[in-house]
């Protein structure tokens, strides 16, 4: 009898771990357990890492961050200082001949006009011409737009940037300009220049603190 009991409970024990190992996998998906991705085991549900292997099971995503806009710079005006001389020369010239200050010349007064009108063209040019070269600095990129109707458009992220140069000329110190070189790392060859921009020094400097934000 006793030999019969014996036998008994082991049966009811390899019956009972047989089902508890056939209806597992169920048990554990049923609790909502995690794979892991590498080695396939199943883990406790919020398991950080993976019990038989060791692979983290899961990586924070790091929050959605907006990019946005620091600072615009744009060469200085004294840059086409030359343009706007001589429409300004043209247009008094003009003004000149429409009054009839200038003595012993016959010149017809649709010259004046046209002399005027000539020197307010090249006044327009010059100032469409300044508007078409622009270096925009946002949280992630340096952006270089050149052009009005057919445009060429440069970009350089902030993590690649590898020196920031800052070179003045006589000229240009004598009216606060100067030229900034920003060289990438991905190339030797590839870099953006800001030049004749106002207070250099400043947005070489800005330019500097936003490539350190972006890799902190």
């Amino acid at each position: 009898m006793w030999i019969a009991a014996s036998c008994g409970a082991l049966t009811r024990r390899a019956a009972h771990h047989h089902n508890r190992i056939d209806y597992f996998p169920e048990a554990v998906a049923e609790a909502g357990a995690m794979r892991c991705p590498q080695c396939g085991n199943d883990n406790q549900q919020g398991a950080a890492f993976c019990s038989r292997c060791g692979t983290r099971m899961f990586a924070p995503k790091p929050s959605a961050v907006r990019e946005y806009a620091l600072a615009v710079y744009r060469p200085s005006l004294w840059y086409y200082a030359n343009g706007f001389l001589v429409g300004g020369i043209l247009i008094a010239a003009g003004a000149r001949v429409l009054s009839g200050r200038i003595q012993n010349l016959q010149i017809p007064v649709q010259a004046g006009f046209s002399i005027v009108g000539l020197g307010v063209l090249i006044i327009l040019i010059t100032m469409i011409r300044a508007r078409t070269v622009n270096w925009s600095l946002t949280s992630d990129r340096l952006i270089e737009k050149r052009g009005l109707l057919a445009s060429r458009r440069r970009e350089m992220e902030l993590a690649d940037i590898r020196s920031v140069e800052v070179d003045k000329r006589v000229f240009q110190r004598l009216f606060g300009l100067g030229d900034v070189t920003i060289a990438s790392a991905a190339s030797s060859d590839y870099a953006i220049r800001l030049h004749e921009i106002q207070d250099p020094d400043n947005a070489a400097e800005t330019i500097r603190k936003a490539r350190l934000k972006r890799l902190a």
